[in-house]
């Protein structure tokens, strides 16, 4: 092809175009509503850098640490990495597409179902380790089918960094490196263990995430401990393996469905995806171990892009007959429409009222992947509300004490959310950095404080008076679009039974 041909008649114009579409919806979005309970947490983690977290890898505290430094506190500012996430992973996709032997209309209708598909337009929309997974995962896979085409086995060296990232930013992917393994022990593919270059490959990730390991070693294994009691106490949704694919067919968009499916099949059984069947029994071999392991329905989410590009260019050939022309322009409408109905599900683009009013009418709500959150509103949505006021009202409990009882007065928060938000918003209230004993707040201790008055969120009565010489009721969060959780008082304790320091690790906890 002419490399004087203008830009927009070029194979990846449309992957181009939409990523840019993409940028703008999340930049024009992503300042609704609030700040998501997690993206309070990485901000307080960014304070507080590691090579490693209880409960997660050390990457995204990395990113809320660069975010403030470059952009600022606000919404656009810290969710702006995520946003730029959704346009990589669009020009990735665009890219495997153009590798399998699309074209314009493949590599179009591929992005395109990247673009609609509601996890990733949730995941976008504000700042976590799961806008970033898709990145790692599907830069590896174009790695993998580049070495495959041009048998250039060096090509999984790329594989091998991504890896290494990709386990700095979450820990999954660990299990997507071991269903890639798995296919490549059981394709054609296993000519590349006689190379040295895949070995390299696998040295270069371990390399990369070696500082994750040093720190968990050094901190006696915090995640496992840590994913021991989400197992133990029943924490997230348990799905069968029909209502786990059902869900993966809703995330996906259901209209995007013949896409990736078609993706599947051309892996496994097309003559010209056959020579990539390694993307297809990758793709098993992953969801067998989601499936076995009771995984939430997103964890999937990062490997369809390739299913996608492998579909894509199947309906592009089948859509070239005179016959069935009409589809080239239908089917991308439907899907066009259905990414319209579906947004307003997974992103803030309506009043609270009018979103309620909009999903009772739809009757379409999204899955839950947590036993516990209940709210008037869905977790990903319900999770940015109440948090400020939240603040407030705590603040007006801290300023209303003496200067004395002040100084020596902790707040103690029962978990990340409520604890980070007391960090981010609490300065211009003169109040001091939240303890607590949730997830990785427990290893920065309890600081200074010894425990003669506490301002307490989360708790009970009962079990304070249990605790404390006096218990004081002072006030109450109650935000109306706030999760069930964070309906609770507020109280004061005076005078706890222990010194804060000696009962410190009694009070991890780790879910």
């Amino acid at each position: 092809m002419s490399s004087d041909q203008p830009l927009w008649h070029r194979p990846l114009a449309p992957a181009l175009a939409i990523a840019a579409f993409t940028l703008a919806l999340h930049m024009w979005t992503n300042g609704g509503y609030g700040y998501f309970r997690d993206e309070l947490y990485f901000l307080a983690c960014g304070e507080h850098l590691a090579w490693g977290y209880a409960d997660m890898s050390p990457m995204v505290a990395l990113l809320a640490k660069l975010s403030r430094a470059l952009f600022g506190d606000s919404l656009h500012a810290i969710r702006f990495f995520p946003a730029l996430a959704g346009p990589v992973v669009i020009g990735i996709t665009g890219l495997i597409t153009r590798a399998l032997g699309g074209k314009r209309f493949a590599t179009f209708l591929a992005c395109l179902c990247v673009l609609v598909a509601p996890i990733y337009l949730g995941i976008d929309d504000f700042l976590s380790m799961n806008a970033f997974e898709p990145i790692f995962w599907m830069g590896g896979i174009y790695a993998i089918i580049l070495a495959i085409k041009r048998d250039d086995p060096k090509k999984w060296l790329w594989f091998g960094v991504l890896a290494g990232l990709g386990l700095m930013n979450k820990h999954s992917m660990a299990f997507f490196g071991l269903a890639v393994l798995i296919a490549v022990i059981l394709t054609p593919e296993r000519r590349f263990l006689a190379n040295k270059w895949i070995w390299i490959a696998g040295v270069i990730a371990f390399l990369i995430f070696a500082p994750n390991i040093l720190w968990q070693i050094k901190h006696h294994w915090a995640t496992l401990e840590l994913l021991r009691n989400v197992q133990k106490m029943g924490k997230n949704v348990v799905l069968g393996p029909g209502a786990f694919l059902g869900q993966q067919v809703f995330i996906m968009n259901p209209l995007a469905a013949p896409v990736w499916l078609t993706g599947l099949y051309f892996f496994l059984f097309h003559p010209e995806g056959k020579r990539f069947r390694i993307l297809g029994v990758t793709y098993l071999v992953f969801l067998a171990q989601m499936i076995l392991m009771h995984g939430k329905n997103y964890y999937l989410a990062p490997i369809y892009p390739m299913l996608l590009a492998g579909g894509a260019v199947l309906w592009e050939q089948w859509l070239t007959r005179p016959k069935l022309h009409w589809a080239r322009y239908a089917y991308p409408a439907l899907l066009v429409i259905s990414g319209i109905i579906i947004a307003p599900l997974v992103i803030p683009v309506l009043p609270v009222e009018s979103f309620l009013r909009y999903q009772s009418k739809l009757g379409i709500s999204t899955p839950k992947t947590e036993v516990a959150h209940r709210g008037l509103l869905p977790q990903h949505f319900g999770d940015r509300f109440g948090w400020p006021e939240m603040v407030e009202q705590v603040a007006k409990i801290y300023n209303s004490l003496p200067p004395d009882e002040r100084a020596k007065t902790a707040i103690f928060a029962n978990n990340y959310g409520e604890a980070g938000a007391i960090d981010f918003f609490g300065p211009k209230y003169g109040l001091p950095k939240a303890i607590s004993g949730h997830q990785n707040y427990w290893f920065w201790g309890p600081r200074d404080y010894t425990g003669e008055i506490l301002i307490v969120l989360q708790d009970d009565r009962e079990s304070l008076e249990s605790k404390c010489n006096s218990v004081e009721e002072v006030g109450m969060v109650d935000h109306p679009y706030a999760m069930a959780e964070e309906h609770n008082a507020i109280f004061i304790c005076r005078g706890l039974k222990w010194n804060l320091h000696e009962i410190w690790p009694k009070l991890k906890h780790w879910n």
